[in-house]
């Protein structure tokens, strides 16, 4: 499986090319596709400005010499390469397995071309067997819990060491096992208007290419999404 994410890793930087602002994604996957940019600036020169979506990924940036710089202090990112937990056929995700989905989403949508790089195993008919994260303020969240509970939505706390999980911007994750997600488009937009929820993880109809790998090789899946 190592070997899998690690060739779709490589094949998405064969998408960046010189003078790219790049967003850098965050995950098992991704991870790759970050050591191979790594790698292209040591030996072939290779000059961009990279973003992160992560605290993790910005460590990783920085040990690799890739130069970085804030979402803030860009005007748009030419090309992000993120993981994703599971994609459908529609070419709906979910994302935030690794607790980064709201700074994921930030860097994902001023961003000209996005690119998801996963194993084979990630894609799905229907969303929902991956557990869909929820990033919520801290003030209210077992308002927002229950909410969740009465809608039959079976939320769970996210959890790290025995003490809720806190993400990067200071948020929990509840946790929803909704096993399938018959709607992902009407289900984000409830979502969307429920307060106290920063953001959510279905990345709805946002992604450009999703690069696969399997046994069988790589193969490049093109989205029909208007731009």
């Amino acid at each position: 499986m190592e070997n899998l994410k690690k060739m779709a890793g490589i094949k998405a930087a064969e998408f960046v090319k010189d003078g790219m602002v790049v967003g850098l994604g965050t995950g098992s996957t991704a991870y790759y596709f970050v050591e191979e940019i790594g790698r292209r600036i040591k030996e072939e020169g290779l000059q961009i400005t990279a973003v992160t979506t992560s605290s993790v990924t910005s460590k990783q940036a920085e040990g690799l010499n890739i130069p970085l710089k804030s979402i803030d202090q860009v005007d748009f990112v030419d090309l992000t390469v993120d993981g994703a937990d599971e994609v459908d056929s529609q070419f709906n995700g979910i994302k935030g397995g690794g607790g980064a989905l709201l700074m994921e989403k930030v860097v994902a949508t001023p961003s000209k071309e996005y690119i998801w790089v996963v194993d084979e195993s990630k894609l799905v008919e229907k969303l929902g067997a991956f557990k869909l994260p929820v990033e919520v303020v801290q003030y209210g969240a077992e308002q927002v819990f229950r909410r969740f509970e009465r809608a039959s939505y079976k939320p769970s706390f996210r959890e790290k060491d025995g003490q809720r999980f806190v993400t990067d911007m200071q948020n929990f994750i509840i946790d929803l096992a909704l096993e399938v997600i018959e709607d992902p488009i009407a289900l984000g937009q409830e979502l969307d208007h429920v307060v106290g929820v920063v953001e959510h993880g279905l990345f709805n109809q946002m992604v450009d290419k999703v690069i696969v790998a399997g046994q069988e090789g790589v193969q490049i899946l093109t989205s029909t999404k208007a731009k």
